[in-house]
């Protein structure tokens, strides 16, 4: 069921989108910025993929064009981050799970934090991050499963392909529609709303893979 499924390139992919979420990107690398970049992108000969990545490629060129008249791209980018996933007063797009798991919810700390904590101490893994992030991030979420799909691919895999299959299903997919949705009123057509659209999109098509 699971030979056919590209392990080592959408653990990348993941590992990309996860750690852009969890930190601003004047603390980490500008590649996202850059058209080339984005041209290389795995697209999983998906269309809808690889529109996504068309899109955020877009987006790196017209940051280009910027930068070459005077913009800081990676500050814009910060700028937004911090709008969008810390505030203040609060952030316009929380990025944790437990916020999308019911209407109204203001606390972001609930059953999904548990049940990721859970899955990260059974794989092994631990949260360390100068944020003090919840584990139910969308960032920490995409990073374990990069780290789940890294371990396929390397014969390494303790879980059984169902649970991967389970996982992708009842977190990340199940929340990134409204998590985008929120991120794209408050910010249209920013860099996080594209980045945010490769990731749903490739989420879709990894479970179907998994399905089959």
């Amino acid at each position: 069921m699971c030979k056919d499924i590209p392990w080592k390139t959408l653990s990348e992919a993941y590992a990309f989108v996860g750690n852009s979420l969890l930190r601003p990107m004047t603390m980490t690398s500008p590649v996202g910025l850059d058209p080339a970049f984005w041209k290389a992108f795995p697209v999983f000969d998906d269309n809808a993929v690889a529109r996504a990545v068309e899109a955020c490629a877009c987006y790196a060129e017209g940051a280009a064009q910027r930068t070459g008249a005077g913009e800081d791209g990676p500050q814009r980018v910060s700028v937004e981050y911090t709008r969008l996933f810390v505030g203040p007063p609060s952030p316009a797009a929380p990025p944790w799970e437990t916020m999308y798991r019911g209407k109204d919810v203001t606390v972001g700390f609930g059953q999904p934090t548990f049940e990721m904590r859970e899955l990260l101490r059974a794989a092994g893994l631990e949260v360390r991050n100068a944020n003090n992030q919840y584990e139910d991030h969308m960032g920490i979420e995409l990073l374990y499963l990069s780290e789940l799909c890294r371990r396929e691919a390397m014969g390494e895999g303790a879980a059984e392909v169902a649970d991967i299959a389970a996982f992708v299903e009842r977190h990340p997919l199940s929340w990134i529609g409204p998590f985008l949705d929120r991120v794209s009123e408050a910010v249209p057509g920013g860099y996080f709303a594209g980045l945010l659209l490769v990731a749903q999109r490739v989420l879709e098509h990894h479970a179907r893979l998994l399905a089959r």
